[in-house]
């Protein structure tokens, strides 16, 4: 799996991302792009509120 790590989406640079990203590799996982990016993911522990469409989803397809 290749990871894209750059400060072009910094919004998306947060710890709980990064380790999902990374731990969902099977058997290799590359981080490409910028250390910068990386020391801005890696401290961030805290993420908002994750604005999802998924419970919206799911009533959706309990009616059909």
């Amino acid at each position: 799996m290749v990871i894209p790590v750059t400060t072009q989406h910094y919004v998306m640079l947060q710890r709980p991302l990064l380790y999902t990203a990374v731990t969902r590799g099977q058997r290799l996982v590359v981080l490409v792009g910028q250390t910068k990016a990386l020391a801005m993911a890696v401290p961030t522990q805290a993420t908002g509120r994750r604005w999802s469409k998924l419970a919206e989803w799911l009533a959706d397809a309990a009616r059909v």
